[in-house]
């Protein structure tokens, strides 16, 4: 049992949060949830151990083992990926080292009588207990099957780190966290960087292996599967349910809905009492009943009501040239660097109107497919843009497109027409830019904050084709709900490429399928292409990866 007992944060001047406090016991799965800025983030860190409350403190069993993976991180870049993935055995390794040196000096020692003997003896029993009442496994084995679990192949264990992207490295310190088997596991956006398959089979580790996980995430269908309890963070203090996230979104409405009746009762109550009081102040009679209604109105606590983004803001994107009736073709397209072969004798068709996704598992070519429709790189075969093709692309580097010295503002306004330039502020608003962060310079934006604001410019551009790569990693849940209702209401073509299967449920008609160096076409749906690959099934997923 891990207990949290009334944490407060408090910097320059402002509480984040206070008098927080609850239990996270085995078996517990919990979503954490709020708002961007009510600090989930930095409860996260302090129940890590890597951030102290302002007041308040964590409370654990001394052999509790927590393991926290952040949002940003970085690996060793001096090990191979099996080397790095180890590291989670690091102190039994260390002991059974220790253990092997003591008793190789025990070996060669002739002070049977001293101290410094008796102590060597006395420190190899310690250790020796603890050693082994650990359970025997096969390292090798264990960390060999959880690397495969998140996507990695044979190929790749004695490659560097170094060659790997940010997103896989996420990976590796993921691997070390599961291979730890902690007591509570902490995962900041876990699902960010990993494709569907890896989620799935993250999502069957959590609920089936872990004993209890503490999770912020965007990604709906990833916390409902897994949770089976929320705690929500707002306005500075939480409230806990024993649900899951879209069970959680009904109780939610209904404590809202009982809050603002008691609300209002309150306000009409203050009103009558202030009118009472305005009327009999000074009339001898009714003194004390002024005088009491006075205290009364001093004393009360006045019911808040939490807060909640009402705001339904509807973007469309703006109209454009109607293109040909083949936008993308591609015909027996080859790409291979060096010996290494992405895909080939690929054929994709995408007529005008159609939404379709690109998936499979990463690596596998599809970021690679994009950049050949773009023609940002060369190929064998033939891949081009139809007639009168006008394309809005997002890149996962879109952000380093933007001019640094502009501010927010300016770059949407820069491409914003029409009546669309009065909504600026609300649609920045709904990517999660608001007061003064429209006045900063992109040069000073963070990551996360430069690929929202690259979001919001291409929402603005009159398209005919949307090429989408992972365009959800850095939104919020309303942001996405913004992103999703313009696409479903785009009339263009689309290409998507997104782990979320939230955000492509009713997106994408079509899908592609990148898998073996073979580019495969499904007349179906997402939803309908996992359950018939019966990728949810962790077996299935196993076999996929050997």
């Amino acid at each position: 049992m891990i207990s949290v007992n009334d944490l407060a944060v408090r910097f320059s001047g402002r509480t984040l949060f206070e008098n927080v406090s609850f239990v996270i016991n085995e078996g517990d799965r919990i979503a954490l949830m709020g708002k961007n800025g009510a600090g989930k983030s930095t409860m996260m860190k302090i129940i890590a151990g890597a951030q102290s409350p302002s007041s308040g403190k964590v409370a654990h069993p001394k052999d509790a083992v927590i393991a926290y993976l952040p949002q940003h991180l970085l690996t060793d870049d001096t090990c191979t990926v099996f080397q790095e993935a180890e590291k989670a055995f690091s102190k039994i390794f260390a002991m059974r080292d220790e253990m092997a040196r003591l008793n190789k000096e025990l070996e060669t020692r002739t002070d049977y009588e001293s101290d410094a003997y008796a102590k060597i003896i006395s420190d190899v029993t310690d250790l020796g207990e603890i050693y082994y009442s650990i359970e025997e496994i096969n390292y090798d084995a264990e960390v060999e099957k959880t690397l495969i679990g998140l996507g990695f192949k044979r190929e790749d264990f004695q490659k560097p780190t170094a060659d790997f992207s940010g997103g896989w490295r996420m990976r590796i310190e993921l691997a070390k966290i599961l291979l730890q088997k902690p007591d509570l596991i902490l995962l900041d956006e876990p699902t960010n960087h990993i494709d569907i398959e890896t989620v799935i089979w993250l999502e069957d580790f959590l609920m089936n292996r872990a004993k209890a996980v503490l999770v912020i995430s965007h990604d709906k269908a990833f916390i409902d599967n897994i949770t089976n309890r929320t705690v929500e963070l707002t306005m500075g203090r939480i409230y806990d349910y024993k649900a899951n996230y879209s069970h959680y979104l009904q109780l939610r409405q209904e404590r809202r809905d009982t809050q603002l009746r008691a609300y209002k009762e309150q306000q009409k109550f203050i009103e009558d009492s202030k009118r009472f009081i305005e009327r009999f102040r000074g009339t001898y009679s009714k003194a004390n009943q002024v005088n009491s209604r006075e205290r009364m109105l001093e004393k009360l606590e006045i019911i808040e009501v939490d807060e909640v983004d009402n705001s339904a803001l509807r973007l469309r994107f703006p109209k454009c040239n109607r293109s040909g009736d083949y936008p993308v073709i591609a015909k027996d397209l080859s790409k291979k660097y060096d010996n290494h072969i992405v895909f080939q004798n690929a054929n994709l068709t995408i007529e005008r109107g159609e939404k379709v996704s690109f998936v499979g598992r990463n690596g596998e070519g599809k970021s690679t497919m994009i950049k050949a429709i773009m023609g940002e790189i060369d190929f064998e075969g033939e891949c081009g843009l139809g007639h009168n093709t006008e394309v809005g692309y997002f890149a996962q580097n879109q952000a380093s497109l933007l001019d640094p010295e502009l501010t927010v503002f300016q770059t949407v306004d820069e491409v914003a027409k029409g009546d669309i330039r009065s909504q600026i502020k609300n649609i920045l608003g709904s990517f999660m830019f608001s007061g003064d962060d429209i006045d900063k310079k992109v040069s000073v934006l963070s990551g996360g904050e430069k690929t929202r604001l690259a979001m919001v410019k291409l929402l603005l551009e009159p398209v005919n084709l949307l090429i989408l790569d992972e365009p959800t990693n850095h939104l919020d849940i309303k942001s996405k709900d913004v992103l999703k209702e313009a696409l479903m209401n785009f009339d263009g073509t689309l290409i998507l490429v997104s782990h979320d299967r939230d955000f492509l449920r009713g997106l994408a008609n079509k899908v592609f399928e990148f898998k073996n160096k073979r580019v495969i076409e499904h007349f179906e749906t997402v939803d309908d292409f996992l359950v018939r690959n019966r990728i949810e099934n962790l077996k299935e997923i196993d076999l996929m990866a050997k």
